[in-house]
């Protein structure tokens, strides 16, 4: 983890709100854009250039470990028990 880029608060909840989003990604022009151009460039983010962002695989494993809290390979405490 102490390799990793760190993301400012702003920047985890831009990044929650975008992986909120889903299929439909998030508009440009919203207050986070800075947020979400900052993790375009360190992969978590892009940008289809039609005005609209998308979470890619990486930004989703991030928000798993960094926002959700969730360790690689493990589910969430939510999740039902097989």
């Amino acid at each position: 983890m102490w390799n990793e880029p760190y993301l400012e608060t702003c920047c985890r909840s831009a990044l929650h709100r975008l992986c909120l989003a889903g299929a439909v990604g998030r508009p440009a022009g919203q207050r986070d854009d800075p947020c979400l151009v900052r993790m375009e460039g360190m992969g978590f983010v892009r940008d289809n250039g039609q005005g609209r962002f998308f979470v890619t695989d990486e930004g989703e494993a991030r928000h798993a470990r960094e926002v959700l809290k969730i360790a690689d390979g493990l589910k969430p405490a939510s999740a039902p028990h097989e």
